[in-house]
């Protein structure tokens, strides 16, 4: 019989981190979440943990079904050893002029694609978010970016937050985990 974990009404990262905890204890876990988000995370999570993943939509949530396959088909957690960028708001600086500091961004996205040392992985947090749904003006860089191999992660509490879920123009929806664990296994984390 799985392990039945609760994580309905929990905020991100917890439904991760307690499916985590539950993998260690159990070979068959369920977890109940009630958002999207939440079940893409959990699911990613399971499949990064060499586990078969099963997703049942009910009345009273969202179940998605983890089950440990054998320790020859584990699949392990991506690598970055490279470098990271974290971008935390949708202009670069903390001066007043709004227009400067967004131009600065697009500056700044755009000369990263010339630059023989390129970051592995971006992330967008906070107001960062804002550059990776539509209506962003930098969706043309961020795109060639994305096309030339560098992952775009962006905080799904974040885009839930500004109402932008639905807008993500580019790159991923991400959880709390994922950025925290990229930026730990990074060899340097620029933070603009």
């Amino acid at each position: 019989m799985p392990e039945i974990i609760d994580a309905r009404s929990k905020p991100c990262p917890q439904p991760v981190l307690l499916a985590a905890e539950a993998l260690k204890k159990s070979d068959d876990v369920t977890v109940i979440v009630d958002n999207p988000g939440s079940q893409q995370n959990v699911a990613k999570f399971g499949k990064t943990q060499g586990c078969s993943v099963t997703v049942e939509e009910k009345a009273d949530g969202i179940y998605i079904h983890l089950t440990k396959m054998a320790v020859a088909s584990k699949t392990e957690a991506p690598k970055a050893s490279g470098i990271v960028v974290f971008i935390g708001s949708d202009v670069i600086g903390r001066g007043e002029n709004i227009e400067l500091g967004s131009l600065l961004m697009q500056s700044f996205l755009n000369t990263l694609q010339s630059l023989p040392n390129r970051p592995e992985t971006i992330l967008f947090m906070n107001n960062g978010v804002k550059l990776v749904a539509e209506g962003s003006h930098v969706i043309g860089e961020l795109k060639q970016l994305a096309d030339s191999g560098i992952e775009l992660l962006a905080c799904g509490t974040c885009l839930s937050r500004l109402g932008l879920s639905n807008k993500i123009a580019v790159g991923h929806i991400s959880n709390m985990f994922t950025i925290a664990d990229t930026m730990m296994r990074a060899s340097k984390v620029i933070s603009l």
